[in-house]
């Protein structure tokens, strides 16, 4: 990437003899959204605070714009951040909170005020300068806490799962929200958080984080559509989870036994005959039916008998539970046409031979 506004280069953090950052590498553009999604504990957090100067690393390097920031103090690097808590001052009036920052970077009044009234005007508070933290509700707090970080023009804004404590509506708002600001904005927002919803919905790129590592680094639909290690197959999106042992192996493809069926599978690299193997197929990918429909010409499915548990109707979308057989269940997800099979049901589960991903166990 030529002339990215923020890299490191194999930063390493350890707290005590805990590694929580292992030496990761990156570099981020002018007017993306990136986000770093990854468990609790994958380090997504100690990385964040790196970049913002609260952390220092053991080893490697940081750069906002060009520029060596390693060992600068935050107030000196151009950013801003926005945490999970609002952290407002609940004695300041809303004025007063986004101020904040630019009051202690020095800034005249006069210019305190035309950036405030700029950014209350583009989160959407104009007129609520005056009033205090206790009269607003969640949403309008964190657009507070939104324009507090944008206030002073920051070349980053660094967002720490900034939704987290809002209700799931709200935070729906608030997602198609802040994705608005970074594209009318243009600089680069880095998002982390746990909630895959939330970096599919908003971001550009997406680093999965496990064990202070990136697992894998791509566009979103690359990181959905295409996973990269068995990590990232089941943590993204909702996946069933087939393991067996590969017995055969033929143009391509493997084979092995599940749920005393044989299930065929796109072939990992490095497997042979004989190794474990794990079959990651995302619910929506798998369809559900009465027993003796046809397959398409030419389309290579399996397909397995089971016996339909249950339907959780969610709306614009149904899952239907299937047992293969004791202890062995797909969870299969699509259109919510409840006429056509029903608890108790004996049915037909059937997915492309190519619509998973496949993986061997170390």
């Amino acid at each position: 990437m030529s002339n990215p506004v923020l890299k490191f280069d194999n930063v390493c953090k350890t707290f005590g003899s805990v590694p929580a950052v292992k030496g990761v590498s990156l570099e981020i553009g002018q007017g993306e959204f990136f986000a770093l999604l990854g468990p609790s504990g994958s380090g997504k957090t100690t990385l964040l605070r790196i970049i913002a100067g609260l952390e220092t690393p053991g080893s490697g390097s940081v750069f906002i714009g060009g520029r060596d920031v390693t060992f600068l103090p935050p107030y000196a690097r151009r950013i801003g951040m926005v945490f999970q808590d609002f952290l407002l001052f609940p004695h300041k009036t809303v004025g007063e909170n986004i101020s904040f920052p630019l009051k202690m970077q020095g800034i005249e009044a006069r210019e305190q005020e035309q950036q405030l009234d700029w950014v209350l005007e583009f989160v959407r508070l104009s007129g609520y300068g005056e009033r205090y933290p206790h009269q607003l509700s969640g949403g309008q707090k964190q657009r507070v806490a939104l324009a507090r970080g944008l206030v002073a023009r920051p070349k980053i804004l660094l967002l720490d799962e900034p939704l987290a404590n809002l209700d799931r509506e709200l935070r729906k708002e608030m997602e198609v929200e802040v994705r608005r600001f970074q594209v009318e904005l243009g600089i680069p927002f880095v998002y982390v958080t746990h909630n895959q919803e939330e970096a599919l919905t908003m971001s550009d790129r997406i680093a999965v984080m496990d064990k202070g590592l990136f697992e894998q680094v791509g566009p979103k639909l690359d990181v959905y559509s295409n996973p990269a290690t068995r990590f990232v197959a089941s943590f993204v999106g909702s996946a069933n989870r087939l393991e067996g042992e590969l017995v055969e192996m033929d143009d391509g493809r493997a084979r092995f036994e599940w749920g005393g069926n044989w299930v065929w599978a796109p072939r990992p690299s490095d497997a042979r005959a004989g190794d474990l193997v794990e079959l990651f197929v995302k619910s929506e990918r798998l369809s559900v039916r009465a027993p003796g429909g046809t397959t398409p010409p030419g389309v290579p499915e399996n397909r397995l008998r089971g016996h339909l548990r249950d339907i959780i109707f969610k709306g614009q979308y149904s899952d239907y539970l299937v047992e293969i057989e004791p202890g062995a269940e797909l969870v299969i997800s699509g259109a919510p046409d409840l006429r056509a099979v029903r608890p108790a049901d004996n049915v037909e589960v059937t997915w492309a031979v190519d619509a998973g991903d496949c993986f061997r166990v170390a």
